[in-house]
């Protein structure tokens, strides 16, 4: 983590200045909820959800039915919401043995994990059907990606009607890899004098954090490339900008419909951290106004999100459903400008600090 501290504050000539006055002797507290309160909740959220879309994959390859589907498929969705609110955090345990791109691999421009996804359906490799043999394979066909091809991909009418098919154990073997990872998360995160001892106290020992400063600068990344991650990567990489041309099935989940129950979870794990780690409670007194405006934008775009046809196509073509994008787009750039450089500023960075990346 150090090392992505020193590439934001010194590699990139974004210098904070010497004390960073306001928020000496805030950090800890922040830090300790930021753990406490958000990344070991919403771990253990994600390890309940993927529990229970393992046993929901189970129970259609065992017993399969419209309704076993129906139930599978639901579980899946759930698994989404669970994984937005921590999907922000790519830092200790996340960056590690590509668990993060092992839960969620995206975008696949090229196409390459598709092709590979579609390789194990039509040769049938029964390597893909066991945890143990799936968790070494391409972090493209281990994840949430390959679970909805599986779920709603061409030929999915099979799990329906075979009875443990090829299709049905690998989405089986999918849903026990996500719930291994996540258990794996969870593990890091609650191990004694691990990861979560080293964010709640930083000092010059520390692994993790040196100095107060060096974790408001974390603290503040995640909610600033959890923006850009939204607008960039979840929105802008199928909208375009208002006269781009679209491209809707670069949309994350559209095959499934939850294009936007994913990006309205993601935008709720930014409420989420922002709220529950307190981060308005690093600004003075006399900047608190610059916190609620934060608070607002996060929360209108969550609505809007949620307001969006899940139809693509249909979202991207109707003026109406086109302006809610659109809005989605604007105020995603507002809010991480107004984090960047308003928060930033406020926290006592120093002049032209700015995390974004800009477009």
């Amino acid at each position: 983590m150090r090392s992505t501290i020193t590439l934001f504050a010194f590699g990139l000539g974004l210098l904070a200045t010497p004390a960073l006055a306001a928020v000496s002797g805030k950090a800890p507290a922040v830090l300790a909820s930021a753990v406490d309160e958000v990344i070991l909740p919403g771990y253990r959220a994600f390890d309940d959800r993927t529990g229970r879309l393992e046993e929901a994959m189970k129970a259609l390859c065992t017993d399969p039915s419209a309704e076993a589907e129906a139930a599978a498929r639901e579980a899946f969705a759930d698994t989404l919401k669970a994984w937005g609110p921590v999907e922000i955090i790519r830092s200790g345990p996340a960056l590690e043995k590509n668990r993060f791109e092992r839960v969620l691999y995206h975008p696949d421009r090229k196409g390459i994990a598709l092709k590979q996804i579609q390789a194990i359906l039509s040769k049938k490799d029964e390597s893909a059907t066991a945890v143990e043999t799936l968790s070494g394979k391409s972090v493209g066909v281990q994840g949430l990606g390959a679970l909805e091809f599986v779920l709603y991909g061409k030929g999915h009418e099979t799990l329906q009607a075979e009875k443990a098919s090829h299709r049905c154990r690998y989405g089986a073997a999918i849903a026990g890899n996500l719930h291994a990872i996540a258990g794996e998360f969870v593990a890091a995160w609650q191990a004694p004098g691990g990861i979560a001892t080293s964010w709640k106290t930083p000092g010059p020992q520390n692994p993790a954090f040196r100095t107060e400063e060096e974790a408001v600068v974390e603290l503040l990344g995640i909610m600033v490339h959890g923006a850009e991650m939204v607008r960039d990567q979840r929105i802008r990489a199928f909208a375009g900008e208002k006269d781009a041309k679209a491209n809707p099935k670069q949309a994350i989940f559209w095959r499934s419909g939850n294009t936007w129950t994913m990006i309205g979870a993601d935008i709720d794990g930014l409420i989420g951290f922002w709220k529950k780690a307190g981060m308005e409670d690093l600004l003075a007194d006399d900047q608190r106004s610059v916190g609620t405006s934060i608070a607002f934008v996060m929360k209108a775009m969550a609505r809007t999100a949620r307001s969006v046809s899940p139809d693509i196509e249909l979202a991207l073509s109707e003026p109406e459903e086109r302006a809610r994008i659109d809005f989605l787009m604007l105020n995603g750039r507002d809010l991480i400008t107004r984090l960047s450089d308003d928060y930033g500023r406020a926290l006592g960075l120093g002049a032209g600090f700015s995390f974004s990346d800009g477009d």
